[in-house]
């Protein structure tokens, strides 16, 4: 039985009241008493009121719900009006435009890669945090943007004709970014500094300069000899590193044995989707790593083929300017925290009437207090450079959701002895409420926000569960070719362009899901920065290397100024759910969907009720790794529970394909030593927890609120814990 902690009428769970008080307190001039009369204050006085936004959701969906079994017919002016008069769909405000002040330079800017990594796990997050800087070398030697066709295999050790090939793909790169005044980067035989200027010569013995001088920044080593050369387009960094007694540098003719690009400017530290946080020995975890990050001491040994190794945070980097100044430019991405929605609560801590805490509530607080440590110094390496927390907030459900996340900022604001606005808001525009009404929550919060962003899982998720009984929905793949989607995207740009993001805030598109399949996301990500997104997701720091190639390609400020004339994406589309209708699906269509939707599920769901794992790369039923976390979970058991509601697919129907599909799932994890199987000779399948979580995910979803998985994960966990305790 775990112990707790009696403080101003709160019941704390003592890991925790030990880690606020012994870790997260010190050094930040607030003392225990104030922290946690203060902390009491603001559960007791928004508790009711996030309860009511709650019930909201629950009224507003029995409306809607009813409307559907009444209404057999789609007519979308009637849909329309229905949704107004219930307060639904909100008046559009005018002239929203965002006046928020001090916000990262990483985030208004520049436009560049995102991170979304799970903060529980500390070799994760240091790997996103570093992600600032990137091997272009590495990330294409290691992934399949480049063939392995003639010799250029990926061996185990180093491939000088895959090498070459590398070498070949970056110089026509950086002729594309870094053009030269005459000749090509191919050509370059030597880079050197003189008169502060980039001399570059060529084969024939020729020196050139770069074609627009004014992109080389700087220089570290001799300026005759330097190792490093730091460039800038698109304002993005790039370096090449020269090094002709390195192995790759020895191959190159101006001894370049790498060019490395700024990739992932920003990072999320996520305590929320990527994360299996169910209880104060959770909860403690995940906030000890964001501590260790705002102070800069986190760490993690790990071995690596026989090598311990420590990764830490990254220095900052020192150059020497053109006219020999000396420059430091951030080591680091610079890092968002994701607090959990509004929905869960934790047993972590429990009010005065014995009630768990709102995790959304203990999560703002307690995350600010972290990063307090930032803004008071109290670290070697520093996040913010202008006095900023960035808080992501994600699964609000439209302007009144967003006004209360506006009153909690405000509270721990106060509480925290925090000017006003100190703490900026992400806006995920990830429910259907939200995306409808996105110009209103953006009015809510004009001074804080700098962040929105678009997720196809969560926003399919929770447009199928609205929509629950309008009909069958099509199959997934069906889904993203529809009228809404197309309007959710565009008109997400559309309003943070007319709101004024551009120069001021991130517009961001969502996760490539694949991250072995690098080849495809080259060819297919571009399209994130043309649509007028100055930032994206990417599944890992690999991934965000590739990515930041398409920032260079694209110069998305300018191409926000062009889309700033287009008409705004219609409304009625945006409505419109994506139902099936008089089309038709074979028997075969439908049990594919089925064996791919419950294969996803119960790869995801066995590692999160039996290693707490929320987020990793999980092969779908072609064996392809997919990244997985509840919004991909979401969607699927949303399909899944639609298509039962309207006589798709049989109950038996669904149960046959679960105990198929977790045979499946135990043999793609039979080398994983951690993992253990569903069907095995010490319990029958149905006794299996996870098996059991999955199941009730499909069968109980039309009835979880709004479709989320928290409720029934946290409480499938919970039980595994207990049992293995």
């Amino acid at each position: 039985m775990q112990i707790s902690v009696q403080e101003a009428g709160l019941t704390i769970d003592k890991r925790l009241y030990d880690f606020i008080n012994q870790q997260a307190l010190p050094n930040t001039g607030i003392g225990a008493d104030a922290f946690w009369q203060g902390f009491a204050c603001i559960i007791d006085t928004l508790s009711p009121l996030n309860k009511a936004l709650l019930s909201k959701r629950e009224l507003l969906q029995q409306q809607i719900d009813a409307y559907h079994q009444k209404h057999t017919f789609w007519n979308k002016e009637q849909y329309r009006t229905f949704l107004e008069d219930i307060g639904y769909l909100h008046p559009e405000p005018q002239d929203v435009c965002i006046d928020t002040e001090l916000v990262e330079p990483e985030i208004a800017l520049t436009a560049a890669p995102q991170l979304v990594v799970p903060v529980s796990n500390a070799r994760f997050a240091l790997n996103a945090a570093n992600a600032r800087w990137g091997s272009l070398y590495d990330a294409l030697y290691g992934t399949d943007v480049l063939s392995e066709d003639e010799g250029a295999e990926k061996t185990a050790s180093y491939n000088p004709v895959r090498g070459f090939k590398v070498m070949a793909y970056v110089r026509q790169f950086l002729d594309k970014v870094l053009p030269l005044s005459n000749g090509s980067h191919i050509e370059s035989t030597n880079y050197s500094i003189v008169d502060s200027q980039l001399l570059v010569t060529l084969n024939d013995t020729t020196q050139v300069t770069l074609a627009d001088e004014s992109q080389f920044v700087g220089y570290q080593g001799q300026a005759q000899n330097p190792s490093a050369i730091l460039l800038k387009h698109n304002d993005l960094h790039i370096e090449i590193l020269i090094d002709p007694h390195h192995v790759i540098g020895q191959a190159d003719k101006a001894g370049v044995k790498d060019v490395v690009l700024e990739s992932a400017l920003t990072t999320i530290m996520d305590c929320e989707d990527s994360v299996a946080a169910v209880d104060a020995q959770d909860k403690v975890l995940v906030y000890q790593n964001w501590l260790g990050l705002m102070q800069g001491t986190l760490s993690e040994a790990f071995d690596k083929q026989g090598e311990m190794i420590t990764r830490k945070l990254n220095a900052d980097r020192i150059y020497t300017s053109k006219d020999a100044q000396r420059i430091m430019l951030k080591g680091r991405s610079m890092m968002f925290v994701r607090n959990v929605g509004h929905l869960m609560q934790n047993p972590a801590i429990l009010d005065k009437h014995g009630e768990q805490v709102f995790e959304g509530i203990m999560d703002a607080v307690i995350t600010s207090l972290c990063a307090l440590h930032d803004l008071k110094g109290n670290s070697t390496v520093h996040n913010s450079s202008v006095q900023s927390i960035n808080i992501v907030k994600p699964k609000m459900h439209g302007p009144e959701e967003v006004a209360f996340t506006e009153q909690l900022f405000c509270e721990v604001e106060a509480l925290l002895n925090l000017p006003a606005n100190t703490i900026k808001l992400g806006i995920m525009d990830e429910e259907r409420r939200t995306s409808v009404n996105l110009k209103a929550c953006i009015a809510q919060a004009k001074s804080r926000v700098v962040f929105i962003n678009t997720g196809f899982l969560d926003r399919t998720g929770d447009e199928i569960h609205t929509s629950m009984h309008a009909g069958p929905v099509l199959p997934k793949a069906q889904i993203k070719s529809q009228p809404w989607i197309t309007a959710y995207e565009n008109r997400n740009v559309d309003i943070g362009l007319e709101c004024g993001f551009s120069g001021k805030a991130q517009i961001g598109k969502g996760m490539w899901p694949m991250p072995d399949k690098m080849a495809l996301m080259m060819e297919q990500k571009q399209s994130h920065p043309e649509s007028g997104a100055n930032t994206a997701w990417v599944p890992s720091p690999t991934a965000a290397t590739l990515h930041a190639m398409h920032y260079h390609h694209v110069d998305v400020f300018a191409k926000q100024r062009q889309l700033m004339s287009r008409q705004k994406a219609a409304l009625d589309d945006l409505l419109t759910p994506p139902l099936l209708l008089d089309s038709k699906l074979s028997k075969e269509d439908i049990q594919v969907e089925l064996e791919n939707n419950i294969q996803g599920i119960l790869g995801y769901v066995v590692r999160w009720i039996d290693q707490g794992v929320g987020c990793s790369k999980v092969p779908d039923i072609n064996h392809v790794g997919l990244m997985e976390d509840r919004a991909t979970l979401r969607i699927s058991s949303q399909h899944i529970a639609n298509w039962l509601m309207h006589g798709i697919c049989t109950e038996q129907q669904v149960r046959d394909t679960f105990v198929r599909m977790a045979q499946i799932v135990d043999s793609q994890n039979q080398h994983d030593i951690h993992y253990k199987p569903m069907v095995c000779d010490t319990h029958t399948l149905s006794e299996n927890l996870a098996f059991q979580a999955a199941q009730a995910l499909v069968f109980e979803g039309a009835k979880q609120p709004n479709g989320y998985t928290e409720p029934l994960l946290h409480a499938y966990r919970l039980k595994y814990k207990a049992q293995a305790n």
